[in-house]
C-alpha cells in the first residue's frame, strides 16, 4: 500500500495533452460573444484511461465536455480524437446525460437499439444486440418496459447500455449519477467500473463529487473558477484496480488524496462563492 509521501510523489501530473493521446485537447478557447468560459486549456487522456474533471460551479466543465462531443467548437486552440479532428457531432462517442435522455414513447429496448438504427444496423441484429446488452446490465425481462415503468437506477442502466452498444472510443459523463440516492448511485459506479474494465474504454468524467472522481478516475483534473477557467493541477490516482467505490473509500492511500487534491480545489471552490455574493 502506497505510503502518504509516495502518493504525494506519484499523483502530481501534468494535464497529460503532450502524451500520446486517444483524446488531445490542445490550447483551446471556448467564448460566447464576450464571455470567454474556458482559456487555454491542455488535457490529454489516454487510450483506455479514465479521465475525471472536478472544479467548482460555473467553471466550464461541461462546456468542455460538449467541445470534445463536436456540439460545442471552440473559438481558438484544437480537440482531436484518435488523431482526427473534431468537426461536427462525434460517431466514435457515446454520451451519458445528468438527466434522462431516454425516449419516453419507446421501451427499454427500443432505446437501447436507436444508436444503431441511426447506423442502418438492420433489424434483427438490432434487437440481438440490444438484448444483450440489456441483459449485461441486469435487465433481462425489462425489454417491454417504458421509461416510467422503470426506477432511477434501471432507468441508468438502460442509458448505460444505450451509450455502450455503439461501442464508441470514447464515453463522455455529465454527472451521470447525481440524481440517484447514495446507495443507487453506489450501485451505478460499480457497475459502470464493472462495464468499463471489460472493455477500457476511454472516459472522460465530469463531477462535483470529488469522493466519486477519485474512486473512479486513473487521474483527476482540477479546473480554476471561471470565467476563463483554466487547468490548475492534475493528481495521478494510484489506487489498484478492481475497485469497490465503497470499500476504496477508506483505503489510507485515497483518503490522503482526497486531502491534497481538496486543498487545491478548495481555494477555487471559496473564489466562486466569492463571486457570487458580489
Amino acid at each position: 500500500m502506497a505510503t502518504t509521501a509516495t502518493v504525494r510523489q506519484l499523483h502530481q501530473d501534468p494535464a497529460g495533452a503532450n502524451a500520446a493521446s486517444l483524446v488531445a485537447i490542445e490550447g483551446i478557447t471556448m467564448s460566447f460573444g464576450d464571455f470567454t468560459a474556458v482559456r487555454d486549456v491542455d488535457i490529454g487522456v489516454g487510450d483506455g484511461e479514465f479521465l475525471a474533471i472536478v472544479g467548482p460551479t460555473g467553471c466550464g466543465k461541461s462546456t468542455i465536455l460538449n467541445a470534445v462531443a463536436g456540439l460545442l467548437t471552440p473559438a481558438r486552440g484544437r480537440i482531436a480524437i484518435d488523431g482526427k479532428p473534431v468537426k461536427g457531432v462525434q460517431e466514435s462517442v457515446g454520451y451519458l446525460f445528468q438527466q434522462d435522455a431516454l425516449l419516453p414513447w419507446k421501451t427499454a429496448l427500443q432505446n437501447v437499439e436507436l444508436g444503431l438504427r441511426f447506423r442502418g444496423v438492420a433489424a434483427a441484429e438490432r434487437e440481438a444486440r440490444a438484448r444483450a446488452w440489456l441483459a449485461k446490465v441486469g435487465l433481462t425481462g425489462f425489454e417491454a418496459r417504458y421509461p416510467h415503468q422503470l426506477s432511477g437506477g434501471q432507468r441508468k442502466r438502460v442509458q448505460m447500455a444505450q451509450a455502450l452498444i455503439v461501442e464508441p472510443k470514447v464515453i463522455l459523463m455529465d454527472e451521470p449519477f447525481s440524481a440517484l440516492d447514495i446507495h443507487t448511485r453506489h450501485l451505478m459506479q460499480n457497475e459502470l467500473l464493472r462495464l468499463w474494465q471489460e472493455q477500457r474504454r476511454s472516459v472522460i468524467l465530469i463531477t462535483h463529487d470529488l469522493e466519486e472522481a477519485i474512486a473512479l478516475g486513473d487521474r483527476v483534473v482540477v479546473l480554476s473558477a471561471g470565467p476563463s477557467s483554466r487547468v490548475v493541477e492534475s493528481f495521478h490516482v494510484p489506487l489498484d484496480r478492481p475497485r469497490d467505490v465503497a470499500e476504496i473509500k477508506l483505503d489510507p492511500c485515497f483518503i490522503d488524496l482526497y486531502r491534497d487534491i481538496w486543498a487545491c480545489l478548495r481555494g477555487e471552490v471559496e473564489k466562486t462563492y466569492a463571486q457570487q455574493r458580489d
